[in-house]
């Protein structure tokens, strides 16, 4: 491991001393803690003091120890986080607040090169030459237009609410959507990438507006992975090229959106909330609601008071998706490790999608079927139409083998065009009731019911006739004039 950059150290080592005063602090108020109490409180000073400890190493050249003492003061953070949370007279909120600071602290300071072993998020991803490539948590720590992403996230109510979402109603959406990016990852990336732009952002947008689904259209007619407006996505240049809308194109529409973050982050001073919201809502009311105090808060009551709660929710949910997918093990949760590495085969019999699907079953551990990412990387392609022998579709890696083992010979491939070819029976729709021809006339005589009207005239219904003439309770008089149905 080369040694551990130092970021913005002046400005950490007043933070880590405060985090040790606020531990200090923890006692006084009144009432004495109780042993219990105390001793949890001290496990809080033992944990700021720790990173006081692992800063000075790194300053003094020790990279890899200073990595480790950090990582062991979170733990002791953690550990008696938990404890509070059960032992009455404790203040849970103390050890959260010095947690979300060591979080960004770990972000802002220690940014090296770690190995696969060292490193406990799941997540790994490789690149073009199936070398693992960095981990994510440390290659999202990117600049954007200078400052940290880890700090430009507040951890207020809102985003704490998100975080609870996502961990819980929305978490099977987070893991599906952690999934279909590994497979779009290698042509969505390299576009945030060079626009300089963090992925954690480029993840937390995807998660919230299509959860990786790339044919995904909104009712609004937004569309595509990262749901582009039709007009937005022209001034972006989502055109339709060769019949094919280019905002469904995963690489084109990660460039489109990197190149509005950018513009948009210009207009609002790098306040990515704002530039967020004018994502969700629309440029042009946010430079309304904002006029020229750019350096005004998303949540001031004079902006979020005139925002919909879609975008009251969207802002923090996604910032929330992007905090989760710098610190997946911070918060108990675990990304399934993801071989995204993409490939291709050559079909040696006509297939669809459909058909593939089928035939590849549950091949590399996918438990729920290839379709969304088969989908995913052939956006061009109708995933019913069978595509000719020698068509060559994008797939991942891992399933170049399987096709060949799978769907070039055996039974699946037959049963998966047995299936395919298979059509249900055209029922013919009912003929429609014969319409009368027209309206006449029927004056009422003496002895005349409606009931016998109507079967006298055989073509109509005694609900029919009382409607066309307003009758209450079938009631009819002698010399009334009666409207009623003509038939052929």
């Amino acid at each position: 491991m080369r040694p551990v950059r130092l970021v913005r150290s002046l400005r950490l080592a007043p933070l880590a001393a405060a985090l040790g005063l606020l531990a200090a602090c923890a006692g006084t108020g009144g009432t004495k803690p109780t042993a219990t109490v105390a001793a949890l409180y001290t496990q809080l000073d033992q944990a700021t003091q720790g990173y006081d400890t692992a800063l000075q190493q790194v300053r003094a050249g020790n990279g890899a120890a200073g990595q480790k003492t950090l990582e062991q003061a979170l733990d002791t953070l953690k550990n008696a986080a938990a404890r509070c949370g059960g032992t009455a007279g404790c203040d849970p909120q103390r050890f959260l607040s010095a947690y979300d600071r060591m979080l960004r602290l770990k972000d802002g300071s220690f940014i090296g090169d770690e190995s696969v072993d060292e490193e406990p998020q799941t997540g790994m991803a490789l690149d073009q030459n199936g070398a693992a490539a960095l981990p994510e948590a440390q290659r999202s720590v990117t600049l954007l237009h200078g400052q940290k992403l880890s700090e430009l996230i507040a951890m207020n109510g809102a985003v704490k609410a998100a975080l609870q979402m996502w961990l819980t109603q929305w978490r099977p959406n987070l893991i599906d959507a952690w999934i279909n990016y590994q497979y779009l990852r290698q042509q969505m990336w390299p576009q945030y990438q060079q626009a300089d732009l963090p992925e954690a952002l480029l993840f937390g947008i995807m998660a919230k507006e299509s959860g990786g689904k790339v044919h995904a259209v909104s009712r609004s007619g937004a569309a595509g992975p990262l749901q582009f407006m039709y007009a937005t996505g022209m001034r972006f240049g989502l055109t339709n090229y060769d019949g094919f809308d280019l905002r469904f194109d995963p690489a084109a529409s990660a460039r489109a959106n990197a190149a509005y973050m950018n513009e948009q982050l210009k207009v609002f001073n790098d306040n990515l909330e704002l530039t967020l919201a004018a994502y969700n809502a629309g440029e042009g009311r946010m430079k309304r609601l904002v006029g020229p105090d750019t350096s005004v808060s998303f949540y001031d009551p004079r902006i979020y008071g005139q925002l919909s709660q879609e975008t009251r929710d969207y802002v923090p949910a996604v910032l929330a998706a992007a905090w989760l997918f710098l610190h997946p093990d911070s918060y108990n949760l675990r990304f399934p490790r993801i071989d995204g590495v993409s490939g291709s085969i050559t079909l040696k019999r006509p297939a669809s999608i459909d058909e593939l699907t089928v035939c590849l079953g549950s091949a590399g551990g996918m438990e729920e079927g290839w379709f969304r990412t088969l989908r995913n990387l052939n956006p061009r392609l109708d995933p019913q139409q069978e595509q000719a022998t020698g068509a060559v579709l994008q797939v991942p890696k891992l399933l170049e083998k399987s096709y060949a083992a799978r769907c070039v010979d055996g039974p699946w491939p037959i049963l998966a065009a047995d299936l395919h070819n298979a059509a249900a029976p055209v029922v013919a729709a009912p003929p429609p009731p014969a319409a009368p021809a027209g309206i006449r006339h029927y004056k009422v005589r003496h002895g005349d019911t409606l009931v016998g009207i109507v079967r006298k005239l055989r073509c109509s219904s005694v609900q029919e006739v009382a409607d066309m003439n307003h009758l209450r309770h079938h009631h009819i008089a002698v010399g009334q004039v009666l409207k009623v149905p003509e038939c052929r």
